[in-house]
């Protein structure tokens, strides 16, 4: 896989899969062996490090290897990069709703108002 390193379309591409996006999940909690992140994870441990694979070359996580056990570790600015175009997104369509809400209201305003629509007539009473 190509190293894509801080690139959005990476991090995005990585956080699509159920499997790492349960790993980042658990990693939040804090740092993790990669045997204790396949141990719940109905697959092998090679599939588990191509998962991990993935993860590390967009920069979501890093693993250290100490002696026979690899930690891995989040890496928030990976996960702050997807964040900050979320939110840039949120905030530019909640712009445009606004707009398009007042937008709605002056053309409300602007609509001439229909005769209220007269109700049954007394008959006891003449008009």
């Amino acid at each position: 896989m190509p190293n894509y390193e801080g690139s959005l379309d990476a991090v995005f591409h990585a956080l699509a899969d159920r499997t790492r996006r349960e790993i980042v999940e658990r990693l939040i909690s804090g740092p993790l062996s990669v045997s204790q992140l396949a141990r719940p994870l109905e697959m092998s441990l090679p599939a588990v490090m191509q998962h991990l694979q993935v993860l590390e070359a967009c920069a979501l996580v890093r693993s250290e290897k100490t002696g026979r056990v690899r930690t891995c570790h989040i890496e928030p600015a990976g996960l702050r990069s997807a964040e900050d175009w979320i939110g840039r997104q949120r905030t530019d369509w909640e712009h445009r709703l606004d707009r398009l809400g007042d937008h709605l209201s002056e053309q409300e305003q602007e609509r001439p108002r229909e005769p209220a629509e007269r109700g049954p007539t007394d008959r006891g009473s003449t008009p």
